[in-house]
């Protein structure tokens, strides 16, 4: 107990939060840790299972009250030696102490047997979507099939044979529950031959095998918006598996895989080229041709451009996700040196190189009067 954290702090709500505003938070900090989203990340379904037991107590009006009251702290610790009181006794499936002071304090109706009779959300869906690095610079409409379980559409979900309807279960006699007293004591378990719904279907659906769901292959479209980077992820709310009894979809969690360019790299909103330049070129300054992603565009290398040096073109990135504006492209020189040449093109080198003095080489005069000045 002692190493665990306070409920409202896990949520990062006060304690006055509203019952929509622990829903909002939950929501929020789910899809953050989601293990479909994370499933190698042990620490994240930790922090799954933690938001999960914290929603669990503050979206229930008694349970929240309970925990306000008395923390993580048993109630009833006087009774039986300080721990559990109901300790060495099998109280067939039930979650614990939550669910017996459900029993003790709202006289033997747990909350379990409510989750199970009212409406329960769909399952959220996970689809790896790969766009070229184009695609995700400028923007695209992408559509994809996935597979997921929907209501049956003979029996509307029911599980029954048309014409039939589910009956109410004879065993708990559609409470969901079965009771036990013993003693001073009386346990509920939830009904196993209802699985706590409280209804039982006698003819099962064909369709669906009294499921009341089919597996179906969808047809998805999805607007990928400019300027997406590599792993980020779209959600189309609503659009994963329908929900139980009235409960919602569940979503539809897209993350985004680009490809590798063959000359282009990501940084944040800009676009890194390394373009090779002659070294005459780089030496003698002269205009040169830049891809960009939309289309290339001239450049001006000045007189004297060293290996290396990075030049900035405006406006020539990538757009910006959440608005117009645009990353730069950043232009690296790398100064080629040529190869094979013949002789006459080796003459007339080293012709050039006899007429050249260290005035002419900054980093090299620089150098030789550092190597001076170390043997002096």
């Amino acid at each position: 107990m002692a190493n665990k954290r306070d409920y409202y702090e896990v949520l990062g709500v006060s304690k006055n939060a509203t019952e929509d505003e622990i829903k909002k938070a939950y929501r929020k900090k789910a899809k953050e840790c989601h293990p479909d989203l994370h499933p190698d990340d042990k620490e994240a379904a930790e922090r799954f299972k933690e938001l999960n037991e914290a929603n669990e107590v503050l979206s229930d009006a008694n349970k929240r009250a309970r925990y306000d009251q008395f923390g993580f702290e048993d109630p009833m610790a006087g009774m039986g030696g300080g721990g559990n009181p109901f300790g060495g006794f099998d109280f067939g499936g039930m979650g614990g102490v939550g669910d017996i002071f459900d029993q003790l304090f709202n006289g033997g109706m747990g909350s379990r047997s409510a989750r199970n009779q009212g409406p329960v959300a769909g399952n959220d869906l996970r689809y790896e979507l790969y766009v070229t690095f184009e695609e995700a610079a400028k923007g695209c409409q992408k559509s994809f099939e996935i597979y997921r379980n929907e209501l049956c559409d003979t029996c509307k979900g029911s599980g029954a044979k048309p014409g039939t309807s589910p009956v109410t279960c004879p065993t708990c006699q559609g409470s969901g529950q079965i009771r036990q007293s013993g003693g001073w004591m009386t346990t509920v378990r939830t009904c196993s031959a209802c699985g706590g719904t409280g209804k039982i279907v006698r003819e099962k659906c064909t369709a669906c095998s009294g499921s009341g769901r089919v597996r179906k292959k969808r047809t998805v479209t999805v607007k990928v918006p400019a300027g997406i980077d590599h792993g980020q992820t779209i959600i189309m709310n609503g659009q994963g598996e329908p929900g139980l009894r009235g409960g919602p979809n569940g979503d539809l969690y897209i993350v985004v895989s680009v490809k590798p360019h063959k000359i282009f790299r990501r940084d944040g909103y800009n676009l890194l080229l390394e373009m090779p330049v002659s070294f005459v070129t780089a030496t003698l300054g002269g205009d040169v041709e830049v891809p960009t992603l939309n289309g290339p565009v001239k450049y001006r290398i000045p007189e004297g451009t060293q290996p290396g040096t990075e030049f900035r073109i405006k406006g020539n990135g990538i757009q910006q996700l959440r608005g117009n504006a645009k990353g730069d492209l950043i232009l690296r020189v790398k100064v080629e040196i040529p190869k094979r040449l013949n002789n006459k093109q080796k003459e007339l080198l080293r012709q050039f190189e006899e007429t050249t003095t260290d005035r002419e080489y900054d980093n090299r005069k620089s150098f030789m009067d550092r190597v001076k000045e170390l043997f002096s």
